[in-house]
């Protein structure tokens, strides 16, 4: 990972706000306490992350080589099964992921994406599935 996109990814983690982000499939109406905070990624589009009640999800376009990472850090929480994913014009899911607490699982597409497109980072868990904001070159 290039130094510019560690630095992100740092600061991205290092940030928080006080927005509020949802399950993707939730009404407006819905703001449960396992709802998320957004975080923006400071002096770059290319990554963004949502922190949640029980860690933190984030999306990152890389260059050099062309690649879409998605990763999930948990930090409370018991031990969960997860697909990581992301949407662009269409959802592509990773394997599923066994995470416990203090562990952070990543799904990696080697590909090259076109730029002047949205690309949200997925979580689904059970039923839920919860996003990043969305990610652009």
């Amino acid at each position: 990972m290039s130094r510019r996109i560690s630095l992100t990814v740092a600061a991205c983690i290092a940030a928080g706000t006080s927005l509020l982000a949802a399950p993707a499939h939730a009404a407006e109406r819905d703001a449960s306490p396992q709802a998320s905070k957004l975080v923006a990624a400071s002096g770059s589009d290319r990554v963004k992350c949502t922190r949640m009640s029980n860690g933190q999800l984030c999306i990152s376009l890389n260059t050099s080589p062309s690649r879409i990472e998605v990763f999930y850090t948990k930090k409370a929480g018991s031990t969960i099964k997860a697909h990581l994913g992301f949407r662009a014009n269409g959802t592509t899911w990773g394997p599923q992921k066994t995470i416990s607490k203090n562990e952070r699982a990543n799904s990696t597409w080697n590909m090259s994406y076109p730029c002047g497109r949205n690309y949200v980072g997925l979580i689904k868990v059970g039923g839920d599935t919860f996003e990043t904001p969305p990610a652009t070159c």
